[in-house]
């Protein structure tokens, strides 16, 4: 996996017990047009600490092009963004 760490725009859904859980995302690509990809399954989720910012790491897989990727998202807990971590 090559490692991004690229900021994204997301739909999660959010619950007042649990950790957000992504449903999908909008990402920015090479011709400056944006991509939606569908969050086709979370596969776990881990809470870490970076630097002394707390952050949720998922690893989701999905279906880009007609092949399933699998992938990392970070969400920053502090500042409440999401981040594409790895692909």
């Amino acid at each position: 996996m090559k490692i991004l760490m690229k900021p994204i725009e997301i739909i999660a859904w959010f619950n007042s017990k649990e950790k957000p859980i992504p449903l999908k995302y909008r990402i920015l690509d090479e011709n400056n047009t944006y991509k939606v990809i569908k969050v086709d399954r979370v596969i776990f989720s881990q809470e870490e600490k970076l630097a002394g910012n707390r952050m949720i790491l998922y690893r989701c897989e999905s279906t880009i092009s007609n092949f399933r990727v699998i992938y990392e998202l970070k969400y920053e807990i502090d500042t409440c963004k999401w981040f594409l971590y790895k692909i």
